[in-house]
């Protein structure tokens, strides 16, 4: 059976999205029977990720919040990990991290110290939502065009596809997206270079040992 723990810090608008979106995520473990440990709002801490990894021992870690080159937050900004200090706590792990820029430096230095995969970004995740949406992110269809191709790594994931396939799957509903939007003529064609940044700055790390 797989295992899967989740941070899912929720306390402005950006993390706000993240944590509705992935409940989808969380609804797709539970179909697929996976033993799901959900650090939600005021759980999403550094002790309580590291005493969940430890404990658990999870195959799939899904990493959700602000990011930097070399670290990934949780709730209230505070630091989970960070490359140089504890990544060393991924080891063994395929992670999914939907976070700015943590493809940079945290993802290779979490790989090279023993994490199975890493799919994150290598510079900030963009994503766009529309006013008034705040309080009900779910039905905001802007933001979806943006959230829904970056969850796919995770319910790829869920679904027992490679990390390499995860990301490609996710790469192809990016590319979906901009056909899509494309095609349609609509006002929100501006949005079309944000979503060739996020396709661009997606990265797949895998272990090479």
């Amino acid at each position: 059976m797989l295992k899967l723990v989740i941070t899912r810090p929720s306390y402005e608008t950006t993390t706000k999205y993240l944590f509705a979106w992935n409940q989808k995520v969380i609804k797709t473990a539970k179909i697929k029977s996976v033993e799901t440990t959900d650090l939600s709002k005021q759980y999403a801490t550094k002790r309580n990720l590291t005493d969940a990894l430890f404990q658990s021992k999870p195959d799939l870690v899904f990493l959700n919040g602000h990011g930097a080159p070399d670290m990934i937050a949780g709730q209230d900004n505070e630091i989970l990990i960070k490359a140089g200090i504890n990544e060393d706590i991924l080891k063994g792990k395929h992670v999914h991290a939907l976070s700015c820029e943590t493809g940079k430096i945290l993802g290779p230095a979490a790989v090279s110290i023993g994490a199975k995969s890493y799919i994150g970004y290598k510079e900030p995740f963009v994503f766009i939502a529309s006013k008034g949406k705040a309080a009900k992110p779910l039905s905001d269809k802007r933001a979806s065009l943006f959230l829904d191709p970056a969850i796919e790594v995770s319910l790829s994931l869920l679904n027992g596809d490679s990390p390499t396939a995860s990301y490609k799957n996710s790469q192809k509903a990016t590319l979906k997206t901009i056909r899509a939007l494309a095609a349609s003529g609509k006002k929100d064609s501006f949005l079309l270079r944000y979503l060739f940044w996020n396709l661009k700055h997606q990265v797949c790390l895998l272990q090479t040992k």
